[in-house]
């Protein structure tokens, strides 16, 4: 619950972190960082974006909610080491987007891989009996190689899904479509490239990016500072990352390897090195 006579959200500027792969628990909690930041009527917003991507579901609704407040906040993208594939869809959210000369940035595409354990199943002697609806129900099974009919269907998915994007960057910052399939091909580029083929519209630092939301939102570039709005961690996870060396890596590379399994088999806006 927010106090109605707190004046101080109107002079400073809301911060969002959008860091990792890209999930349903990154879109849960961005959604809801961003319904406090309309609540609380914050002025600007810094949206900072350290990420390869992700789903496409959920960097859609992301993209969604940003797209929605642009009408009330000053919104500014601030891409930060790496932002590509899915990150780079959010960042069509906001109308002002920066970054560093050396950001990695683009991988604009889709990708769905799926696993394929056939010889290894065979070796062991380990076989399954599919009884199924439809010639497509097991589609991507880890035991049997692609059908050409069923390449054709995820060809044909991944496609489709690669239009929206390429559609949504082409509205978000007014190109022609066939303009951004010239290096909307997967490949991946520089902030300074990418200001070149004009998916961002400046180069400089979070602080800069700072400066600019600022700027749009008539602040004192000075006094207007930035207030980070996030989920609180549980006590103990706030005790281990400050006292155990490489929790926090620990923690990352779990999360990883739980969204690669969760989303296999998934068209993904992901940038996969």
């Amino acid at each position: 619950m927010f106090w109605p006579f707190n004046q101080k959200a109107t002079k400073q500027i809301a911060r969002i972190e959008i860091a990792g792969a890209i999930g349903s628990s990154t879109r849960k909690a961005v959604l809801k960082a961003l319904k406090e930041v309309e609540e609380r009527k914050y002025p600007a917003l810094l949206l900072r974006i350290d990420s390869p991507g992700g789903t496409v579901g959920d960097s859609y609704e992301i993209y969604q909610a940003l797209q929605r407040l642009q009408s009330k906040v000053k919104i500014v993208a601030s891409y930060g080491n790496i932002s590509a594939s899915g990150g780079v869809y959010i960042g069509m959210g906001a109308p002002y987007i920066m970054a560093n000369p050396g950001t990695l940035t683009g991988s604009i595409g889709v990708i769905l891989r799926g696993n394929n354990l056939e010889k290894l199943l065979d070796r062991v002697g380990v076989s399954f009996q599919v009884i199924k609806s439809g010639p497509y129900k097991d589609i991507l099974s880890f035991d049997r190689q692609l059908t050409a009919p069923e390449e054709q269907i995820l060809q044909s998915l991944i496609d489709n899904t690669y239009e929206q994007f390429v559609q949504t960057v082409a509205e978000s910052r007014h190109l022609d479509p066939e303009t951004v399939r010239t290096f909307a091909d997967g490949r991946i580029f520089t902030g300074e490239q990418a200001v070149e083929f004009g998916v961002v519209d400046r180069l400089g630092s979070e602080e800069d990016a700072r400066l600019w939301a600022a700027e749009l939102a008539g602040l004192d570039p000075q006094k207007a500072k930035l207030q980070t709005i996030e989920e609180r961690k549980p006590l103990l996870t706030r005790i281990l990352q400050s006292q155990v060396s490489g929790f926090s890596t620990v923690v990352s590379a779990a999360d990883w390897v739980q969204f690669e399994l969760s989303t296999s088999g998934q068209p993904l806006w992901l940038y996969r090195p």
